[in-house]
C-alpha cells in the first residue's frame, strides 16, 4: 500500500534560537575534534564504504513543494527537509542542500537551512552546502567562517565555491576546511552551455590548456601540498560531460558529479568519466530524479537506494573507510 500524500503544512515555524546561543552550544564539541584527524576526502571515502556512492540534493523549489502538497514557506521547507533526511539517512552517504531555495524565503528560510544542516549531520549524513560562494580578502574570510568554522550555525561538512576570482582567493576557506576535516568543492566543469564557453577557454602561453584543466591541476597541487591534507579540496565535474585532458584520478580529492538521473547521466556516462578515479572519491549527485518520487519516505528511500546501487555498480567498488 502506498503512503498517503502529505497534507499542506501551515503550522508556524518555531522561533529560531538566537545565534549567540547556538554558537555557544556547538563550540563545546568542535567539528574538527570529532573528525579524528581525517580529511574531508577520508571522511567521504569512509561514508561511501558504508552505504555506497550517491549524493542526494535537498532542493525545495516552489514546484516541488507544490507537488509534495507543502506550502511555499518556511514551514514547507522544514517539512521537506525533514522528509529528505529521514529517507536518506543510512541509505546514502551525503546530502546537498541547495542554498538558494532556502535563501529565497529570507531569514526564516536561513533558519530552516541551519536546522536541516544540523539535523542531517546528527542523522549521520555528510552535508555539502551548495552555496557556490567566491570572493576575495575579508569577504572570503567571512564566507569561510560562515560555512566551515565549527560552532557557526551554517557549518557544513563542505561548501561549493566558484574560482573565477582566482583559486588562490579561496585560500581562507581551504585553510579553514583543512584545520577541521571539512572540504571546499570547487565548481570547475559544468554541463550548461553558458559555462562551457568560459571553462573551455584556453590558458597558458599558447592557449593550449583549457581553463577547467588548469583549475583541476591547481586543485591537485593543493591536495599534494604540505599545508593541505589530501582530500580537502574537491571539484564539481558534471556527469554528462566527455572527459577532458586532465586525469581525474590525479585530483587527490572528492569529485562531486551532478547530472545523474533527470539531467541525463546514467551508469554508462558515470563509468566512462570516472572509472579510473580512486575508490571512494566520486560522488554522483541526483536531485530531481529522486525528489520527484516524494513525499512518501519509502518511495524517496527506494529511489535513492536504486540510484545509489546503479552508481555503485558503474564505479566498480566503494572503497575503504579512512
Amino acid at each position: 500500500m502506498s503512503e498517503p500524500v502529505a497534507e499542506p503544512v501551515s503550522e508556524p515555524v518555531p522561533e529560531p534560537v538566537p545565534v549567540s546561543e547556538r554558537v555557544s552550544e556547538r563550540v563545546s564539541e568542535p567539528v574538527g575534534m570529532s573528525n579524528h584527524g581525517r580529511s574531508f576526502g577520508d571522511r567521504v571515502a569512509g561514508a561511501i564504504a558504508v552505504t555506497g556512492p550517491l549524493c542526494v540534493g535537498i532542493d525545495p523549489s516552489a514546484a516541488l513543494l507544490d507537488s509534495w502538497g507543502l506550502t511555499d514557506d518556511a514551514a514547507g521547507l522544514m517539512r521537506f527537509g525533514a522528509l529528505c533526511i529521514e529517507a536518506c539517512a543510512g541509505v546514502v552517504p551525503v546530502v546537498k542542500p541547495q542554498v538558494a531555495f532556502f535563501e529565497r524565503h529570507g531569514a526564516a528560510g536561513i533558519a530552516v537551512l541551519e536546522r536541516v544542516i544540523s539535523d542531517a549531520r546528527e542523522a549521520g549524513l555528510l552535508v555539502i552546502a551548495d552555496a557556490k560562494r567566491g570572493d576575495i580578502g575579508s569577504t572570503m574570510d567571512a564566507y569561510a567562517s560562515a560555512w566551515l568554522e565549527p560552532g557557526h550555525p551554517l557549518c557544513a561538512d563542505a561548501v561549493t565555491m566558484v574560482p573565477y576570482l582566482g583559486l588562490g582567493a579561496l585560500g581562507s576557506a581551504v585553510s579553514m576546511g583543512a584545520a577541521h576535516g571539512l572540504g571546499v568543492i570547487v565548481v570547475v566543469r559544468t554541463s550548461n552551455p553558458e559555462g562551457r564557453l568560459i571553462q573551455e577557454a584556453g590558458t597558458g602561453a599558447n592557449r593550449a590548456t583549457a581553463l577547467e584543466d588548469t583549475l583541476l591541476a591547481a586543485i591537485a597541487d593543493l591536495n599534494r601540498s604540505a599545508e593541505v591534507p589530501a582530500g580537502t579540496v574537491g571539484a564539481v565535474v558534471g556527469a554528462t560531460l566527455e572527459p577532458s585532458r586532465f586525469r581525474l584520478s590525479d585530483l587527490g580529492g572528492p569529485v562531486l558529479a551532478p547530472g545523474v538521473g533527470a539531467q541525463g547521466a546514467g551508469a554508462s556516462e558515470v563509468a566512462r568519466l570516472f572509472r579510473d578515479c580512486p575508490a571512494g572519491s566520486v560522488l554522483p549527485s541526483a536531485s530531481r530524479s529522486v525528489l520527484e518520487k516524494g513525499p512518501a519516505v519509502r518511495a524517496l528511500r527506494d529511489a535513492a537506494r536504486s540510484a545509489m546501487e546503479e552508481m555503485d555498480a558503474a564505479l566498480g567498488m566503494r572503497g575503504t573507510a579512512g
